[in-house]
C-alpha cells in the first residue's frame, strides 16, 4: 500500500463494526489452536484521526511477522479493530465488544487520553491489558492493578519540555489556548510554573470544542499581550486557531504539540497562517533496524512515533504470553510477562519481533525494544527513557528543529 488512508481502510471495512484481520488465516491453524485476539481501539474517524490508518496498518504487519513465526504456543493472533470515532462513548461500545463479545487478551492503540480514560476502569475489572498512547497523568494514577501500560509520554513530561523550549526560545510572557480535555489545565499549571521560575509569566484559556471560530478566544489572549502562544487542541480547533491568530496580526511564537501541529495540519492550513509554528513530537527509535524495516513494509518515508506504538502493543502482547510459564492465554498472563520480555537486564537485547518470539520460545531471556524505542516499564505502567523531536513549519511543511 503506497498511500495509507482511513478512508481506503474504512472501505476495506475497519471500523464498520470492526474487524478481524486475518480472515485468511490457513486451515493448518485450526489445528494448533483457535486464535488468540488481540484488541485495537483506534481513531479512524473525527478529530484525532489523523493517525488512525497508519495505526492500523501497523498493527497488521505485526500481526502478520508473528504469525509467519509460528505464531503464540503454535496458535496464531488475530488483531480486532474498533474505531473509537475520537469519542469516549464509541469507546467504550468498542471496549465492551472487544472483552465481552470477542473475548480479547488485551487491547492497544487507545490515543486519546479521554477515550482511554473511558475505557480503562472496563479493562482493568475485565482482566484484560491495556496498552495506550495516551498521554494524562491520571490514566496510570487509576486504581489499575497493572493492567495498563503507557507507551507514550506522560503530560507532565510533555508540558515541562514544551515550557523549556519555550523558555529557551525567549519566550517571557505564556499564554495557553486549548480545549476542554483531561490534560489541558494540568499543561497550564505546568507550563506557567516554568514561566514563572524563568522570571516571566503564564496564564491560559480553555475554550468549548468544535466552533467555527475562535477570534475572541484569540482576542482575550492578546489582551495579556504574550510573546509566545502554546496551542493545545487536536488538527481541527488548532487549524482554526492559527487562523485566527494570523488574521489578529500576532507575530510572536507559536508552540504546540504533535497531535495538534503535523502534517495532516500543515495541509489544512495556509502556509501564511502555521509559518513558524513548533511542535513537540514524541520520536520513534528511527536509527533502529525495526523502524526502518517498518517504515519498508508500510512503503512511506517516515512514520509517527503513535504507529509505532500501536506495533509494539501487538508484539508485547504477543512475546507476553510466549513467555508465560502456565501457558495461559489471557489478560492477567499478559500483564504479568511483559516485563520479563521487555525490560530483562540479562536478556538478549533485540528489536526485530521475530527473533525476540523465537527466542521466546526456545526458553532464552530476551529484552525486546521496537521501533517506537525502549520498552522499559515503571512500577504505574509509564514507560521509561523518551525522547522528542522538535519541530518547525516551514513554508508548509515540518522540518527537525533539535532532538532530546
Amino acid at each position: 500500500m503506497s498511500k495509507i488512508d482511513r478512508r481506503n481502510l474504512l472501505r476495506a471495512g475497519l471500523g464498520a463494526g470492526g474487524l478481524m484481520l486475518s480472515s485468511n488465516l490457513s486451515n493448518s491453524w485450526a489445528q494448533q489452536g483457535d486464535p488468540i485476539r488481540i484488541g485495537l481501539i483506534i481513531p479512524l474517524t473525527g478529530a484525532t484521526s489523523q493517525f488512525g490508518a497508519t495505526m492500523g496498518q501497523a498493527a497488521k504487519i505485526a500481526e502478520t511477522e508473528i504469525n509467519s513465526a509460528g505464531g503464540v504456543r503454535g496458535r496464531p493472533i488475530q488483531i480486532a479493530i474498533e474505531d473509537d470515532q475520537s469519542n469516549p462513548e464509541a469507546a467504550v461500545r468498542a471496549a465492551h465488544k472487544l472483552i465481552d463479545v470477542d473475548k480479547v487478551v488485551a487491547i492497544g492503540g487507545s490515543y486519546a487520553s479521554a477515550v482511554t480514560s473511558a475505557i480503562a476502569p472496563l479493562c482493568w475489572e475485565g482482566k484484560t491489558v491495556l496498552f495506550t498512547s495516551s498521554g494524562a497523568d491520571s490514566i496510570t494514577k487509576l486504581p489499575h492493578q497493572g493492567y495498563i501500560f503507557r507507551t507514550s509520554p506522560t503530560v507532565t513530561l510533555q508540558g515541562t519540555r514544551v515550557g523549556d523550549f519555550a523558555v529557551e526560545l525567549g519566550a517571557k510572557k505564556m499564554f495557553f489556548l486549548g480545549p476542554q480535555t483531561p490534560f489541558a489545565q494540568s499543561y497550564i499549571d505546568i507550563i506557567s510554573s516554568i514561566f514563572k521560575v524563568a522570571g516571566g509569566s503564564g496564564n491560559g484559556l480553555i475554550y468549548e470544542d468544535k466552533k467555527a471560530s475562535y477570534r475572541s478566544e484569540v482576542d482575550q489572549a492578546l489582551k495579556e499581550s504574550p510573546d509566545v502562544i502554546v496551542l493545545g487542541g487536536y488538527v481541527p480547533d488548532t487549524s482554526v486557531v492559527l487562523k485566527d491568530l494570523y488574521r489578529a496580526g500576532f507575530s510572536g511564537k507559536k508552540v504546540g504539540f504533535s497531535f495538534g501541529i503535523n502534517d495532516a495540519l500543515t495541509k489544512a492550513v495556509p502556509a501564511e497562517a502555521s509559518n513558524g509554528a513548533y511542535s513537540l513530537v514524541p520520536s520513534a527509535s528511527e536509527n533502529s533496524d525495526a523502524y526502518k524495516q517498518l517504515v519498508g513494509k508500510m512503503k512511506l518515508s517516515h512514520l509517527d512515533s503513535y504507529s509505532c506504538q500501536v506495533y509494539d502493543h501487538v508484539v508485547l502482547a504477543s512475546l507476553a504470553l510466549a513467555h508465560a510459564p502456565s501457558g495461559k492465554v489471557d489478560g492477567t498472563a499478559v500483564r504479568d510477562n511483559v516485563r520479563a520480555i521487555s525490560q530483562d537486564s540479562e536478556g538478549k537485547r533485540t528489536d526485530d519481533a521475530v527473533e525476540a518470539l523465537k527466542l521466546v520460545a526456545s526458553g532464552a531471556h530476551v529484552n525486546y525494544d521496537g521501533p517506537s524505542g525502549a520498552l522499559e516499564f515503571a512500577d504505574n505502567g509509564d514507560v521509561k527513557g523518551v525522547f522528542f523531536r522538535y519541530e518547525q513549519v516551514e513554508e508548509g511543511k515540518l522540518v527537525v528543529r533539535k532532538v532530546g
